[in-house]
């Protein structure tokens, strides 16, 4: 299968999302307080735009997301192909395929599992991303990328825990230098992001937190890390540094509970992470890839 086949089949996930989330078509009540569960008159739950797709449908349709997945069912009726993203919460039977992740625990016959989660991160984005960010290469080795998110119903990522994390980076940096490239998250509370400046003010690398910050580096900074430091509670930042050659050395995993503790289990047994240590203890580490490969079994599976 060509490779560029496979991309764009995925790149039709972004601007699905990005059409049920805007302005007009976001999904209204009283559909969306019970999405994707149909009631009556579901077919004005988008606005004009999309009954006028459910008129005209597409061959194929790829929504994300409890109410993306009214919208797939529907298009369903109308004859197009639909692939929903994410664990729908009802029988999978309703549309032609699902894709969801291993520790959402789902099985069919037509799921897709895949570890961890759907991203574009792969060798042509991170050597696109190493020629535009190429002065990272003037920071000293090794280049420790730090991901931060922040507390989550699953994960208790406080201050304490940061604190625990910043501890062990300190021993890193006193023992054997380099640099720092810390990247905060819509999640990171105000505190960590400036207990983060204050703490490594002086040492080589940037912070990032938010756009006063800058345009957000973070395609660089996966591309130019020696390694990674993550904190416990996101599935998604884990999943792309694993994504690619670098080590990932995860901030206290046992602090996760349910799906992201399983999830991160999981990647444990694989040897993909560590978890993070007093010291680094460099290990080799493979790319973990997953969304080529989802693709292609979507595109064999409905027989594009």
């Amino acid at each position: 299968m060509p490779p560029a086949i496979v991309s764009r089949c995925w790149h039709w996930l972004p601007r699905w999302r990005r059409r049920f989330t805007n302005g007009r078509c976001r999904c209204v009540p009283p559909w969306s307080w019970l999405a994707p569960r149909r009631l009556p008159g579901a077919g004005s739950a988008f606005g004009p735009d999309f009954e006028a797709a459910l008129a005209s449908p597409p061959a194929l349709a790829v929504g994300c997301g409890r109410r993306a997945a009214l919208a797939t069912r529907l298009l369903r009726d109308r004859g197009t192909r639909v692939v929903q993203v994410l664990h729908p919460r009802l029988d999978t039977g309703h549309w032609d395929l699902v894709v969801a992740p291993e520790h959402d625990g789902l099985s069919g016959p037509n799921v897709i599992t895949l570890c961890g989660s759907l991203h574009p991160v792969d060798g042509a984005w991170l050597d696109s991303a190493r020629a535009q960010y190429a002065h990272f290469a003037n920071l000293p080795s090794p280049r420790t990328v730090v991901l931060l998110g922040g507390r989550t119903s699953a994960v208790r990522f406080d201050r304490g825990a940061f604190e625990v994390m910043a501890a062990k980076l300190e021993h890193w940096l006193a023992t054997e230098g380099g640099s720092l490239i810390v990247l905060g998250s819509r999640r990171t509370p105000a505190l960590i992001a400036r207990l983060a400046r204050s703490y490594w003010a002086d040492t080589p690398g940037l912070r990032w937190f938010d756009d006063s910050d800058g345009a957000n580096p973070y395609a660089g900074a996966l591309a130019w890390a020696d390694r990674f430091v993550v904190s416990p509670d996101s599935v998604n930042m884990v999943s792309e540094a694993c994504a690619t050659a670098a080590p990932v050395y995860v901030a206290e995993p046992g602090r996760a509970t349910g799906r992201v503790r399983a999830y991160l289990d999981n990647m444990l047994r694989r040897g993909r992470i560590r978890a993070q240590g007093r010291h680094p203890e460099p290990y080799t580490a493979a790319p973990l890839r997953e969304t080529s490969r989802v693709a292609m079994l979507v595109l064999d599976r409905l027989g594009f």
